[in-house]
């Protein structure tokens, strides 16, 4: 794709799909070994370094989590041999899973997301996929909302990664009909894999996309750093994210969250882990007062120190837009399209700047 390509989402994909061409939303539990407990600690049942983890580790008993699913109309568990790619997308800081599908309310009776989802099937622009939408806090208290930033369900938002990588993902994938096996981990395995898998999130989780995945800063209380805040929020980094370069080929940020990392960070940290990605995607609405000039950062150097290990760079901003789901439904319309396909490889990044109205 070019930037003629970049389109606003159309607005009578916000309409349900005709009959038959509706996916369905499931509400299932998962067992999670990798967290954070109420001491602080990372509970992992691997062996991780308290030096990468940046805190101390520790044995724990599993917690049980629920994610949403969205499943494509036509997926049949009694049908092995119909494989399909799966995307995960994260929600922000006061939501939980359920924030992309009920954050703004529903249009003929369905989320507004599964039917942007389900027109984008039903003509045939992209492939039947799975959508996965977690509850980011990879915490013991993940249900609490509350923006405090001394709380351990703030912390839990920057250790996701070992979630996602140890237990979610597994978990996903040994239950649903996944393109992409997370058993497989030979080299071939890995770089096949990481090609069925996609991951974006708006505000908090954009930020998770981009320092998770891409290898950015950890960030925890000022309260226990004892160091000022970068923000002023009460918040300051800690330790770089080894990264998930071999899980995802696809990264998409929509008005990535003030905790973000600079792009020299986050360059550095995608050429670091030598996996090339396909696809990175990043939009903010150009009046959105809590995202542009973190958006702007993360942005700053970042093609220039990732060199060859980007393919397309997109960078979308949305005229007049604020933090709100106009951008980030506009953000996941257009990730998703862009998902899943050939790009072309080169030895810089292809740098695509598009403003939308």
């Amino acid at each position: 794709m070019t930037n003629d390509d970049v389109t606003a989402l159309p607005l009578a994909y916000i309409q349900a799909a005709q009959e038959g061409r509706r996916g369905e939303i499931r509400n299932v539990s998962y067992k999670v070994r990798n967290y954070i407990n109420a001491s602080r600690q990372l509970v992992t049942d691997r062996h991780i370094d308290s030096s990468e983890a940046g805190r101390e580790t520790a044995k724990g008993e599993a917690i049980v989590k629920t994610c949403s699913i969205y499943l494509p109309a036509g997926y049949d568990e009694h049908d092995p041999e119909t494989r399909y790619n799966v995307m995960y997308l994260l929600h922000g800081v006061g939501g939980d899973h359920e924030e992309w599908l009920s954050g703004n309310g529903t249009v003929d009776g369905n989320f507004i997301l599964c039917n942007i989802m389900d027109n984008l099937i039903a003509n045939g622009h992209i492939d039947p996929l799975i959508i996965v939408f977690p509850n980011g806090r990879s915490a013991h208290d993940g249900t609490d909302r509350s923006f405090q930033t001394t709380g351990t369900h703030i912390l839990g938002f920057y250790y996701f990664d070992y979630e996602l990588r140890y237990d979610l993902i597994p978990f996903i994938e040994s239950e649903y009909h996944t393109y992409a096996n997370s058993k497989d981990t030979s080299p071939e395995g890995i770089e096949k894999n990481r090609m069925h898998r996609a991951i974006a999130g708006l505000s908090m989780g954009g930020m998770q996309a981009l320092n998770l995945v891409l290898g950015g800063y950890r960030c925890d209380s000022t309260a226990f750093t004892r160091t000022a805040s970068s923000w002023a929020n009460g918040l300051d980094t800690t330790v770089l994210a080894p990264g998930m370069g071999d899980l995802f080929a696809y990264v998409g940020a929509f008005s990535n969250a003030p905790t973000s990392s600079r792009g020299s960070v986050l360059g550095s940290g995608i050429a670091s882990q030598c996996h090339r990605l396909h696809l990175l995607y990043m939009t903010c609405g150009e009046a959105d007062e809590v995202s542009i000039t973190h958006y702007a950062n993360s942005i700053d150097e970042l093609a220039e120190l990732a060199g060859k290990y980007i393919s397309d760079f997109y960078q979308v901003l949305i005229t007049g837009g604020i933090h709100d789901f106009h951008v980030w439904y506009n953000g996941a319309y257009q990730f998703t399209r862009l998902c899943f396909r050939n790009h072309e490889l080169c030895l810089q990044p292809n740098v695509i700047r598009v403003t939308l109205a």
